[in-house]
């Protein structure tokens, strides 16, 4: 008991930490001229942690009934109710419509976890890029590997490419794919530590479908920096992110092939991150087009609260009171 309750008071302590004040003024003059009235509650959802939400990804190499039953009575329910473009059964996410979490399960060797904690909204690029069994699939920026997970929940690829620049963001996507796919396929997943900058031109026509989950501004984790100092110098680093955004982008189309398509998401809410850079990889370069997933933007719409007036191939999910999910950014591009 007293254990528990010393978990307890330190998971409230992480959840009641300081906001950085330089992070929120500067997302305040930023987000209020590009959301307008919408920021408002979104600010209301970002700043508040103990109102959070979180899913559970089930993983179907090592699921229980038990799991699910446990689940339903602790009022969790599927998320996927409407129909989608695609989603294949092996899939399983349960969410709770208040803000309680789930026991993360610790990492133990030759032991695989039942389940993934994780918001909700990241699965969103792994259902745009629609995976089918045998294709081959590139993961440019997978750590720590939650969509990688997700993306082995949908389908078998024929060849899966995880990569990871960050010495130690990779090792994290090591222990992540351990702890959640069985040795009989991990042999058949490549981990690498390219720079994703370089990795179409190392692997130029080589995959059917590639995910960019993109380093950005991560809206949520930069509202707590505790050193001023670090949250000032990422606010002036900040405008150089879009750069390596495109470069990843440009990088990615060369690593498709003819008719296979792009996925690209981000965590942030920033325009210049998301749409900004969307349009310059269309204006730029003639064999890519954009892909509608408007009908994916309105199955999902009743889970999600959506920014209105986005484009056909484009959705920006916005926290709120309820729907705490995202702030999560998907296009989706297909190579001609």
């Amino acid at each position: 008991f007293l254990l528990s309750l010393k978990l307890e008071n330190k998971t409230k302590g992480k959840l009641q930490r300081q906001i950085c004040q330089v992070v929120l003024d500067h997302f305040e003059k930023q987000y209020t001229q590009e959301l307008g009235d919408a920021w408002t509650r979104v600010r209301d959802v970002l700043t508040q942690p103990l109102c959070w939400q979180h899913a559970v990804l089930l993983n179907k190499f090592s699921r229980s009934s038990e799991l699910e039953s446990t689940l339903c009575l602790k009022g969790y329910h599927p998320l996927f109710q409407e129909t989608l473009p695609y989603l294949p059964g092996s899939l399983k996410c349960y969410i709770s419509r208040t803000p309680r979490r789930f026991p993360a399960q610790k990492h133990q060797i030759g032991k695989l976890k039942e389940y993934y904690l994780l918001n909700a909204a990241s699965l969103l690029p792994v259902l745009a890029l629609e995976v089918k069994d045998g294709e081959d699939v590139l993961d440019v920026c997978a750590a720590p590997g939650g969509k990688s997970v997700a993306i082995l929940q949908c389908a078998n690829p024929g060849q899966f490419h995880c990569n990871e620049y960050d010495g130690l963001r990779s090792r994290w996507l090591e222990q992540t794919l351990e702890s959640f796919i069985p040795d009989s396929l991990i042999n058949s997943i490549t981990v690498s530590k390219l720079d994703g900058r370089q990795i179409g031109d190392l692997n130029p026509e080589l995959f059917d479908k590639v995910l960019v989950d993109a380093p950005c501004s991560n809206d949520r984790s930069w509202l707590f920096s505790s050193d001023i100092q670090q949250a000032t110098l990422r606010l002036i680093q900040r405008k150089e992110l879009s750069s390596l955004q495109l470069q990843l982008l440009r990088s990615a189309v060369k690593a498709l092939r003819p008719g296979g398509s792009l996925v690209y998401s981000t965590c942030t809410l920033s325009k210049a991150e998301n749409s900004d850079v969307i349009n310059l990889i269309l204006n730029s370069c003639s064999n890519v087009l954009p892909v509608d997933i408007s009908d994916m933007a309105k199955a999902v719409s009743q889970e999600f609260t959506l920014l209105s007036g986005t484009q056909q191939h484009e959705l920006l999910v916005l926290p709120e009171k309820g729907k705490t999910w995202g702030p999560m950014y998907v296009a989706k591009l297909r190579k001609i």
